[in-house]
C-alpha cells in the first residue's frame, strides 16, 4: 500500500470507470491515497507532500514549535554509532521505522548489542527508514477526532491500560473512553495540543488520531496520524456516542461535510476494548471469560491453530459501564486474568 506507483498501475489496469473518492483505512494507504486523488481529480485530501509530516516521525517532531514538548527525534542508520545517539538522546532511547504503524518494529534500547539488534528487522536500504528518539516513561493517552474547516470539529478521548509497545512484549493491549466530567483539566490539555499540532502541520480536513504522554508536569506529544484509529477505537465511540468515524472518513473522502448526531453528554455508557492472547500459562476458553465477566462483545480462540493477529490477538472483547472508574477496574481485572491464565 505504501507504493504509490504499484496502487496507481493497479487501478489504472483495472479500468477507471465511475470514480467517486479513495479511502484507506490503514496507515500505509495514506500517502497513495492522496496522490491519486491528485491524479484522478477526486475530491478529498490531495497534498501528498503534506501527508509526510503525518506519516513520517522526524519530519513530524521537528516541524512543530519549540514549546510543544515532545521527544528528541532523528533518522538512524546502521552506520549511525550506538554512543552517538545515547548522548544525544539519553542511554535509554527508541528505536522504530519513520513511517511505522502500531509498536511494530519499536524497540527500547539501553545497551549498543540492544541497538545492533532493534535494526535487524530493517533492510538498511533508505537512510531515512529509522528513526531514534528519546525515551518517555509516562502513561499514555490518545485523542480521536474530526478536524474539519481548520478546527477542531469533534473529538474523544481514551485512555491505554498498557502501551502498544508493551503489549508487542507480551501484554494485553487494552483501552477505554475517558469520562470529561471526572478529567476536565485533562480533555481541556489534550484539545490545546490537538489543535496546535494540527494546525502547524496544516492538517487537512481529516479523521485523526494523536497520542500524548501523561506527565506530572503536562502533556508531551507522541505523533499524529490522519486516519482512522486502529484497534476497536472506531466502535468505542460509535457505541459511546454515537459518531460513526468510518462515516466520516467516507464523507470526508466524498469531499463533503461531516454532520454529527446530537450530543449525549454525559453519555450513557463509556466503552473499553481488549485484544485477548494466549496466556504465558495455562489454557483459557471463551466460556472462561464469559463466566468470568460480563462482555458487550467477545470472540476468542483457544484453538492452538490459531495464527495470532497484531499484538498477539487470538481474540476480542468490548466492555461497558455507566462508571467510567469501574469499567478501568474491571479491564485491569480481565487484563490479569488473561495474562495469568485465569489464576
Amino acid at each position: 500500500m505504501e507504493n504509490a506507483q504499484e496502487v496507481f498501475r493497479a487501478v489504472l489496469s483495472a479500468g477507471l470507470g465511475d470514480l467517486a473518492g479513495v479511502i484507506s483505512v490503514h496507515e500505509f494507504g495514506v500517502f497513495a491515497a492522496a496522490y491519486l486523488r491528485r491524479q484522478l481529480h477526486l475530491p478529498g485530501n490531495s497534498d501528498s507532500r503534506g501527508v509526510l509530516f503525518f506519516r513520517d516521525k522526524y519530519l513530524q517532531k521537528n516541524r512543530l514549535p519549540p514549546d510543544v514538548r515532545r521527544a528528541r527525534a532523528r533518522y538512524a542508520s546502521r552506520a549511525t554509532p550506538y554512543a552517538e545517539l545515547a548522548e544525544e538522546l539519553g542511554k535509554q532511547f527508541v528505536v522504530k521505522p519513520a513511517i511505522g504503524a502500531g509498536a511494530l518494529r519499536t524497540e527500547v534500547v539501553r545497551s549498543a548489542e540492544e541497538y545492533h539488534r532493534a535494526l535487524e528487522p530493517f533492510p538498511g536500504e533508505s537512510d531515512v527508514d529509522v528513526v531514534a528518539e528519546s525515551f518517555v516513561d509516562a502513561p499514555e493517552i490518545y485523542m480521536d477526532g474530526i478536524w474539519q474547516g481548520g478546527d477542531l470539529h469533534w473529538r474523544s478521548l481514551t485512555r491505554y491500560h498498557s502501551s502498544p509497545l508493551s503489549a508487542v512484549h507480551g501484554r494485553v493491549l487494552a483501552a477505554h473512553l475517558l469520562d470529561e466530567r471526572l478529567h476536565p483539566d485533562l480533555f481541556e490539555q489534550a484539545e490545546d495540543l490537538t489543535k496546535r499540532v494540527l494546525r502547524t502541520l496544516e492538517a487537512p480536513d481529516c479523521v485523526f488520531h494523536l497520542e500524548a504522554y501523561v506527565e506530572q508536569d503536562g502533556l508531551t506529544f507522541g505523533e499524529c496520524a490522519i486516519r482512522l484509529p486502529g484497534a476497536l477505537s472506531p466502535q468505542l465511540v460509535q457505541l459511546t456516542y454515537g459518531v460513526d468515524l468510518f462515516d466520516a472518513e467516507i464523507s470526508l473522502a466524498l469531499g463533503l461535510s461531516v454532520s454529527l448526531p446530537p450530543a449525549v453528554r454525559p453519555p450513557e455508557r463509556f466503552h473499553g476494548y481488549l485484544l485477548l492472547r494466549s496466556p504465558g500459562h495455562g489454557n483459557l476458553t471463551r466460556e472462561d471469560f464469559a463466566r468470568a465477566f460480563t462482555f458487550d462483545k467477545l470472540t476468542y480462540s483457544s484453538s492452538p491453530d490459531t495464527s495470532p493477529g497484531p499484538y498477539g490477538r487470538v481474540g476480542e472483547a468490548i466492555v461497558s459501564d455507566s462508571d467510567e472508574r469501574r469499567l478501568s477496574r474491571t479491564i485491569a481485572e480481565i487484563v490479569r486474568f488473561n495474562e495469568t491464565g485465569g489464576k
